[in-house]
């Protein structure tokens, strides 16, 4: 375990900060909530909220944490993205037309099309890691919470890391390079979520 590691945690005004607080810190973080993800040495971004993509991402635009965000991208540190962070690293998303995205993932973010099964899809869904990651080490098989009605649809088949199922198989996690996000909540996961924290902490350690 990474223990002590400084991370900061972007804050949003997201009503999930505080629970992915102290699941970083039970994983042997030392936490930093920020609004600007330039203040650690090892940033993780999680930034889930009720008001959907174009409010998360006006609110970003506003605060200057988007370019923040995609500095921190470019500078190389370890960045985890939680849940609707996944879909603002795309291009563009059907939720929220002629918004843009980070673009740090080529690709779309497009709703469920799920037939009888309810929308948003909420509950428990096993990961089928798609390619091997240090963040999802371990991890194939296990299930984890999610909460949403929309995915990413990665142009680039090397960025999808991991999928699961919910009328069709949709990516649940993706990234490339210092980057890797998922779609669900790890810090309402249990002690499949606190594994991916460690493994972010040792991944990050690595970097």
């Amino acid at each position: 375990m990474a223990g002590g590691m400084r991370v900061a945690v972007v804050d949003y005004d997201a009503g999930n900060t505080l629970s992915v607080t102290r699941a970083l810190e039970k994983a042997g973080a030392s936490v930093d909530l920020t609004p600007d993800p330039r203040r650690s040495c090892a940033p993780t971004r999680s930034s889930c909220r009720g008001g959907g993509l174009r409010g998360l991402h006006e609110e970003a635009q506003g605060q200057g944490m988007d370019a923040a965000c995609a500095e921190v991208f470019r500078s190389g540190k370890p960045f985890l993205g939680v849940c609707v962070a996944l879909q603002v690293f795309f291009d563009s998303s059907e939720e929220s037309p002629g918004v843009e995205g980070l673009g740090l993932l080529p690709g779309s973010v497009t709703r469920f099309k799920a037939g009888d099964l309810k929308v948003p899809h909420m509950g428990w869904n096993e990961l089928s890691v798609a390619r091997p990651h240090p963040v999802l080490s371990g991890l194939d098989g296990e299930d984890f919470y999610f909460v949403h009605s929309y995915y990413p649809v990665p142009e680039e088949p090397s960025d999808l890391l991991g999928t699961s199922e919910y009328g069709t198989e949709f990516c649940a996690a993706a990234g490339r390079e210092n980057l890797a996000a998922v779609q669900f909540h790890p810090e309402k996961s249990s002690r499949a979520g606190l594994r991916l924290y460690e493994n972010f902490l040792g991944w990050a350690r690595k970097l």
